[in-house]
């Protein structure tokens, strides 16, 4: 397998020049954040991810996570990278200061988040999800509750898990059916089983604390009638540390396609007497409380599709670089070539490379949101970047995860028949990501609640406001004077036409007929993120233009990134045109057929 190198160039790059990190850094939460800074952490989180996690990646792949009576043991070489983890204060980069954490920004948590994925994305999973626990509690749990369990999972002393999923349930979380039974002490006893939970028994940490959606005697049916719990693995003692053990246990793991390393578990709650569990802020209020942890999950899973096709691509252009086979295109004799000189294996590279950096663009736009969001002093400017925060969370989310399959697939074709052999390693890259589109949602429930929630409920005025300032990036490129970046403008343009004619649509069909709107949804959600990452990459070609005449400049890194961009508009825009046409005509074909043909 090869080397990982993460590639802070472009990640400086996003989030220097083309978001612009004194936005972020002019928020009085982050008024120490400086370039020298953000530099500092992505060169420390490579050689982390390069040195430490990336080599255990094909271990975890092989070994796998391993179930006995109830305990699971990681890989070999994954605890003692854990502890380098939290020894090192990875896991509170983004923590609050009087609970341990560095307090720094979602956009600088968010680059180095794509490292750990991309060395190692099942090792990631667990610090990920132990984020969206804290981001839960932070923000709805009680002073005692903050005071007892955010220190210690902060640090990742403790890791945490968000469980959702039943049999019965599914996606479906008003079918959830675990009791939480209310005690004397104001406690409460849950009963029940969930399963798909992601580290839900392992190894790494001392303690698990469990954020659980369960039913008090009295709930009314369906969503409305569900509430949030802590359930610990170890009830905490008298000194916050690790105590009596709850009544909670993996009974299985799961047996994966990918990500063999990540422990996918069932727990049975109260299969003696009751698992403790403390209720979250108020009753049936669970839902809107876990939505907090799960819209923060939907964008790292995002970000796994962009990390996943980062190291997909880094992998098929080194073994590109090396394997020789075939002369040169035209030529009758002379030395065969590596197959980098290949007209169609660049093909795939330029694929695989400029939809990644586009990605990667996308997502950390959205990172820089939740910061404006939270942190803004002015309350119009938060309202308007949570605005954009919600439109984007679907669209990184789907958009992302669906693309990393098909550039992962790509790397293997890139390696030809050996791509298809384990021991190359990217196949590998392939089934990993493949569960991206699953996770916290299906690619078909994002898209839905783009739709829905999104477009739907307030008839497309964030999308318009979005669509409005990308036209302005159009209308810049078309009147550079520069061939190059008139051709991409154009190209935006009519991209940016495409999108504007789905979302009217959608605005109009979707009250009327929310069939055909939810039919459409999927194909809507990629014309969004086609579009709207062809977008970042046109301001991206306007910024590397700029630095190209600059003399202090790394010019071969802004001609790399036109020449990118140029190959992005030319082979990814114009799929907006026919993805339109999928979009508002394609809804009738799709629901014709009889259910009794299928």
């Amino acid at each position: 397998m090869s080397d990982y190198v993460a590639p802070l160039a472009d990640m400086r790059f996003v989030i220097e020049e083309l978001i612009g990190l004194e936005r972020v850094a002019a928020l009085p939460a982050f008024g120490e954040l400086n370039s020298e800074l953000v530099d500092q952490v992505l060169e420390e989180a490579g050689k982390f991810g390069a040195e430490v996690l990336a080599p255990l990646n094909r271990v975890g792949d092989t070994y796998g996570a391993r179930f006995d009576a109830g305990s699971v043991s990681m890989p070999p070489g994954f605890k003692e990278a854990y502890a380098k983890f939290v020894a090192a204060g990875w896991n509170g980069l983004a923590g609050k200061p009087e609970f341990g954490g560095q307090a720094l920004p979602q956009i600088v948590a968010m680059a180095v988040g794509e490292i750990w994925n991309s060395a190692n994305m099942a090792f990631c999973l667990c610090p990920m999800l132990t984020s969206g626990v804290l981001e839960a509690l932070e923000r709805i749990g009680s002073q005692e509750q903050r005071a007892r369990f955010l220190p210690k999972l902060t640090s990742g002393i403790w890791s945490g898990t968000m469980n959702l999923t039943e049999p019965q349930a599914g996606s479906d979380l008003s079918a959830v059916r675990t009791r939480a039974t209310p005690q004397p002490d104001g406690t409460y006893k849950l009963f029940g089983q969930k399963i798909f939970i992601t580290y839900g028994e392992h190894d790494l940490t001392e303690n698990i604390v469990h954020l659980v959606l369960a039913r008090t005697p009295d709930a009314p049916e369906g969503t409305r009638g569900i509430s949030l719990f802590i359930v610990p693995k170890f009830l905490p003692d008298a000194n916050g540390n690790a105590g009596v053990r709850n009544d909670v246990r993996c009974v299985s793991i799961e047996h994966k396609m990918g990500i063999h390393a990540s422990p996918t578990c069932v727990l049975a709650y109260g299969d003696n007497g009751g698992a403790t569990g403390y209720l979250v802020g108020k009753e049936n209020e669970g839902l809107r409380y876990m939505f907090i942890m799960m819209n923060h999950a939907r964008l790292a899973v995002g970000l796994e599709g962009v990390a996943m096709s980062e190291r997909a691509y880094q992998h098929a252009a080194a073994y590109a670089r090396l394997r020789v086979q075939g002369r040169e295109l035209g030529a009758t004799s002379g030395d065969r070539v590596a197959i980098i000189r290949h007209p169609d294996v660049r093909r795939m590279l330029m694929l695989m490379k400029s939809q990644t950096e586009a990605m990667r663009a996308l997502a950390y736009t959205a990172a820089a949101a939740i910061d404006l969001a939270h942190h803004h002093p002015d309350a119009a400017e938060r309202a308007r970047h949570q605005s954009l925060l919600d439109l984007l969370t679907p669209i990184v989310k789907g958009w992302c995860t669906e693309q990393a399959i098909e550039i992962a697939s790509l790397g293997v074709q890139v390696h030809g028949g050996v791509g298809f052999v384990e021991e190359t390693g990217a196949a590998q890259f392939y089934r990993d990501a493949r569960i991206t589109t699953i996770y916290e949602g299906t690619t078909g429930i994002q898209a839905l609640d783009l739709v829905s929630r999104k477009i739907g409920s307030e008839r497309g005025a964030t999308m318009r406001m979005v669509l409005a300032q990308a036209s302005s990036t159009a209308a810049d490129l078309l009147g550079s004077g520069d061939p190059g970046l008139e051709a991409t403008g154009e190209r935006l343009k009519d991209a940016l036409a495409a999108l504007e004619q789905a979302t009217d649509w959608l605005v109009g069909i979707f009250p009327s007929d929310p069939h055909q709107g939810a039919a459409s949804a999927v194909p809507y959600l990629k014309l969004c993120g086609l579009v709207l990452g062809g977008e970042a990459m046109a301001r991206a070609a306007r910024v590397a233009a700029r630095r190209c005449d600059e003399a202090e400049a790394d010019r071969t890194f802004y001609r790399a990134k036109l020449k990118t961009v140029s190959f992005y508009a030319e082979h990814i825009l114009p799929q907006s045109r026919a993805a339109v046409r999928v979009v508002t005509h394609g809804a009738k074909a799709t629901l014709a057929l009889d259910e009794a043909s299928f």
